[in-house]
């Protein structure tokens, strides 16, 4: 899968490694504010995933799984926009 290690997904480009490096740069608002957003693409990075195994998967579990993954991180992805500060 492009974009990945084996490490985890990677966020806007940046590998874990990057961005905890950039989130021990800051603190406070901005600290929150850029952990939403690097968790936000993290979560769209599992939606895509989910999506792919949808489109072309044919294990019924795999299916469901996908589905259940794609429901819960968009729940996710709303809640933590909901927590950005607003006109982002």
């Amino acid at each position: 899968m492009g974009g990945m290690d084996h490490g985890g997904m990677d966020m806007e480009g940046m590998s874990q490694e990057e961005a905890m490096a950039e989130l021990e740069s800051l603190s406070g608002a901005e600290f929150d504010q850029r952990f939403l957003e690097l968790m936000i693409a993290h979560h769209r990075g599992a939606v895509d995933m989910a999506q792919a195994e949808l489109d072309g998967g044919e294990n019924p579990q795999g299916l469901e799984l996908a589905q259940k993954i794609i429901d819960d991180q968009q729940a996710e992805i709303t809640e933590m926009e909901e927590l950005l500060p607003q006109g982002l």
